[in-house]
């Protein structure tokens, strides 16, 4: 089932500026952008897990130890 969406003219100004192709439809558009927003948040998850089992493994250094490592 189709709907129709009230969007202002800058959105649309927006929107047209994200179009890949001249005949690409906003709908088009949205899914992408709801694409990136998903595979970002799955790539940050992944990156966060990453992150935590170094924590866990003691693979971390401190501020003050990379400020020394630096000659700061």
């Amino acid at each position: 089932m189709a709907t129709t969406i009230q969007i202002t003219e800058m959105l649309q100004k927006e929107l047209s500026k994200k179009k890949i192709f001249e005949k690409e439809t906003y709908e088009e558009v949205i899914w992408d952008l709801l694409e990136d927003t998903k595979e970002l948040n799955q790539e940050t998850k992944k990156e966060l897990q990453e992150a935590r089992e170094e924590y866990q493994k003691g693979k971390i250094s401190t501020l003050q130890q990379v400020r020394k490592e630096l000659g700061f």
